[in-house]
């Protein structure tokens, strides 16, 4: 049986040595993905989120950014 999204969430971040994200930060996490997603194509929602990590951003302020840069598009 296929694990749910938290455990896989989980068993991922362990395996990288982190902690995984609080449900908060799951929260932004997806809103950023979904802005991203509507704001250009579905295939930009992954990379957007890694590209906010990869800047050393939080989930907030990455899916403030995202927001912002929807609206001013």
């Amino acid at each position: 049986m296929a694990q749910t999204e938290i455990e896989w969430i989980t068993s991922l971040a362990h395996a990288l040595g982190v902690e995984p994200p609080n449900e908060a930060e799951r929260e932004a996490l997806l809103g950023i993905a979904a802005t991203a997603a509507h704001a250009s194509e579905r295939t930009a929602a992954p990379i957007s989120c890694w590209l906010i990590a990869r800047a050393g951003m939080n989930a907030t302020e990455g899916k403030l950014l995202a927001d912002s840069l929807a609206k001013n598009g």
